[in-house]
């Protein structure tokens, strides 16, 4: 019971946090951006969710649960979305679900710039050179 509290609690905190500092990406520091909707719900059961929205078109929305696994193991799960513009003005739009599998997203998921050479290389040479696997010594019977 005082671990349900507990999780209740946390949940609440997290889910309630003010994003109201949240900055406008890309226009420097002091950049102040406005919080057009910001909803959130906790209950007692574990469950919650929530939804924010600023003005400068990053917006996101999750619900959650607590599932039960089998009769020993429970996870938390989510499921939720959210949208922003990239530095080279491209509308990025995700959604996910987040259980006992692990993150798994979905969408307009940026392509990652390039590994550089000098990363590769040293990968690759590790790759090559594997470390050799400890094996301890057997004690000798006389």
């Amino acid at each position: 019971m005082a671990f349900k509290l507990v999780l209740a609690f946390c949940l609440v905190a997290a889910v309630s946090c003010d994003v109201s500092h949240l900055r406008k990406p890309y226009q420097g520091q002091d950049a102040e951006v406005k919080i057009l909707r910001q909803d959130s719900e906790v209950n007692p059961d574990g469950s919650y969710q929530f939804a924010y929205e600023t003005e400068n078109g990053i917006s996101a929305q999750e619900q959650g649960h607590i599932q039960q696994i089998n009769k020993d193991q429970v996870a938390k799960t989510a499921q939720g979305s959210f949208q922003y513009t990239s530095p080279e003005g491209q509308p990025i739009s995700i959604s996910y679900v987040a259980d006992e599998n692990g993150y798994q997203p979905q969408g307009d998921l940026p392509t990652p710039p390039p590994v550089p050479a000098a990363i590769q290389r040293a990968v690759d040479y590790i790759l090559a050179h594997p470390q050799p696997q400890y094996q301890p010594e057997q004690p000798k019977h006389f």
